[in-house]
């Protein structure tokens, strides 16, 4: 997380932050998923039969995918100097694009595109986040996040 100025946030607007580094999506973390999130569907748990789609494999939730969020955030996200609290704020947009097969690799990229003062000490920053599969052409997601600071 880089820590900056709040009289400065305006200059990174529009700059493309470096990309995470990888993370590998095991099948027991697709399991555990399934089981927080009740959604057991085959092609996230059931290896045999994933195997017959045209996958070829298990693949993640989006849900997961778009979860990874949070962590990949601790490598791209700004911080306030003096912030003492983040929230997820929401999210204006998000389409999964590309399944995540199990085994796959993926890494963040973010672009902050918007930073706000709501209320004194509450300030929102919007970030274009996009979540690249090594390999393939395509992303896994895209998505315009928000996320509000609190500042002492």
């Amino acid at each position: 997380m880089k820590i900056v100025q709040k009289e400065d946030v305006e200059k990174y607007i529009g700059v493309a932050i470096e990309p995470t580094d990888w993370f590998v999506v095991k099948q027991e973390q697709i399991d555990q998923f399934a089981n927080c999130t009740l959604d057991h569907q085959f092609i996230h748990v059931d290896e045999g039969r994933a195997k017959k789609t045209t996958f070829g494999s298990t693949i993640a939730h989006g849900l997961l995918s778009l979860s990874m969020l949070p962590y990949f955030a601790e490598s791209f996200c700004y911080s306030i100097d003096g912030a003492h609290m983040g929230l997820n704020y929401g999210f204006d947009k998000v389409r999964f694009i590309s399944p995540v097969k199990v085994n796959s690799r993926i890494r963040a990229h973010a672009k902050l595109i918007d930073a706000e003062e709501k209320n004194p000490g509450q300030y929102t920053f919007t970030m274009e986040v996009t979540v690249e599969i090594e390999g393939e052409e395509k992303p896994a997601l895209v998505a315009v996040w928000i996320v509000m600071q609190m500042v002492s």
